[in-house]
């Protein structure tokens, strides 16, 4: 029975190309020869390019696709919605229009999907203008240097491997070590030092629940009112799955040609690749190393070099990424992880040892790299952090070694007693973003050895102490430090004020 239900078919649909091709001709017009999985395989429309929006005229109404595999008599679409009610022998038409997204200000404060539409209950988007999913990155000449900082608020990474505006640090490491929270605390702090930089966070195929606590996050720290949240759940289609990072960069884009500075977070771009690998299967293109298309390399690096901080001539905009790579067991030799580490420009490596030591965040002082950052610090920042990276590695070196051996000599011992204490400053809570002025008294402290009597334990205590005392006592001088264009200690006065607080918290907490 089901051959010959398969024959009549096959006529039928010989039948309907047949008739199409002599009444209006195979151009312009298709027909779905097949469908499943979210792809429907469409005989004609020659003249259909890469990504352009398709109808299919089903019985329940005409739902759209975008073209991916253009071949010779055929065309592979990916559906943008459910398959259900597409069916063999659906009439298919061009729209006439390459896949864009809504964009602009009016997106601020909203949750949408990958195709502009509302999923915070909201009323609908009406945006001026659309911006193209695909687009060609900006080009050697239309851009300039990393020059300005972008400030996360968490000291090991402004210290250490800081990020300028345009730059792109990829944020790697296993499930549950804090990835996503380094990403948010970069957003809040844009809102509590004011940059106006406007955050656009995309979530691929995260849990609605993890979303929707993040929102009432943001909400109550105060960012959402800067901030476009691009949503896809589990249960979504592949198809959206694959375009949120492209869609939440088009929306990022229109910051940056008008001369605005945004922030992309693309959590996670693991998802994003096997997404796409499941819409290349089914599209019967040829699986390569881990089963991943030829071109899941293209598929990132296209993404990622979007971002880019623009010349003077273009209005000086930036957009700034910080992609996220999930690992399985720490290992960053696999496929998809190794090239997101060649397109990026450093990476931050969470590491699951230290954050179940409670060393949080978990960032892993050997593996982690910013390779533009140095040129975009703020010089206060600069003057300070020059040997904190070489010092907490050697610790870290030294601490493993010293479990061997009592016989230390005092250099050694010295060596180690400093790298615990600055172990305890880097450790910083979630959703607690520190100011440049906050961030360098806090590092002078410990690695100009005024807090040297008190001990590890009561680290953090100490600092807490300091910065308070030095807000109420001497605000205009930290006002001044926290604009960080001069090196500390170029104003002996700030520097003096600094180490006699320092010196005078130090001996309430010693020991």
């Amino acid at each position: 029975m089901a051959e010959i239900a398969l024959t009549e078919l096959s006529a039928s649909l010989r039948q309907a190309i047949a008739g199409l091709e002599a009444s209006e001709g195979l151009e312009k017009v298709g027909i779905v020869t097949r469908v499943g999985d979210g792809v429907a395989w469409v005989h004609g429309l020659r003249e259909a390019g890469y990504s352009e929006v398709l109808e299919i005229q089903t019985a329940n109404g005409v739902v759209e696709a975008f073209a991916l595999n253009l071949m010779e008599d055929e065309i592979g679409a990916v559906l943008l919605g459910s398959d259900q009610g597409v069916s063999a022998g659906d009439k298919v038409q061009l729209k006439g229009e390459v896949l864009s997204v809504p964009v602009g200000p009016e997106l601020l404060g909203r949750v949408v999907n990958p195709l502009g539409q509302p999923l915070d209950g909201g009323p609908e988007i009406s945006t001026k203008q659309r911006g193209l999913v695909e687009r060609e990155a900006v080009g050697v000449m239309g851009r300039k240097s990393v020059h300005e900082p972008l400030m996360t608020g968490i000291m090991s990474i402004d210290a250490m491997f800081p990020i300028g505006r345009g730059q792109r640090e990829l944020i790697i490491g296993d499930r549950q070590t804090g990835k996503t929270a380094i990403a948010i605390d970069t957003m809040i702090n844009q809102a509590r030092q004011k940059t106006g930089v406007v955050n656009i966070y995309v979530a691929v195929g995260q849990k609605l629940s993890k979303i929707a606590r993040l929102v009432e996050r943001l909400k109550a720290e105060g960012v959402m009112e800067q901030t476009i949240v691009v949503a896809t759940s589990p249960s979504d289609p592949a198809s959206l799955l694959y375009l949120a990072p492209y869609a939440g960069t088009a929306m990022g884009e229109y910051f940056r040609d008008n001369s605005q500075h945004a922030l992309m977070i693309y959590d996670d771009l693991t998802k994003h690749a096997v997404a796409y690998r499941q819409m290349s299967l089914l599209l019967r293109r040829p699986p390569g190393r881990e089963a991943f298309p030829g071109d899941v390399f293209y598929l990132h690096s296209r993404l990622l070099e979007r971002s880019a901080k623009v010349s003077d001539e273009l209005g000086a905009g930036s957009l700034t990424a910080l992609p996220i790579i999930e690992t399985q067991a720490g290992d960053i030799s696999a496929y998809i992880p190794t090239n997101v580490i060649s397109i990026t420009d450093g990476q931050i490596f969470m590491e699951t040892d230290l954050f179940y030591q409670g060393i949080r965040p978990a960032i892993s002082a050997g593996l982690s790299v910013s390779r533009v950052g140095g040129a975009a610090q703020t010089k206060a920042l600069k003057s300070v952090s020059g040997n904190l990276k070489l010092g907490l590695s050697q610790f870290r070196e030294l601490a493993s070694f010293a479990q061997f051996g009592s016989d230390l000599d005092a250099e050694t011992k010295a060596q180690i007693s400093r790298g615990q204490r600055l172990t305890e400053l880097l450790k910083q809570s979630q959703y607690q973003p520190l100011s440049v002025w906050q961030q360098v008294v806090s590092i002078v402290a410990v690695s100009e050895g005024y807090f040297d009597e008190v001990p590890a334990s009561k680290i953090k205590d100490a600092q807490s102490a300091l910065l308070g005392r030095l807000w109420v006592e001497s605000k205009e001088q930290m006002i001044t430090l926290n604009e960080g264009t001069d090196k500390f200690g170029q104003d002996e006065a700030i520097a003096q004020t600094v180490k006699n607080t320092a010196m005078a918290v130090a001996k309430e907490f010693a020991e």
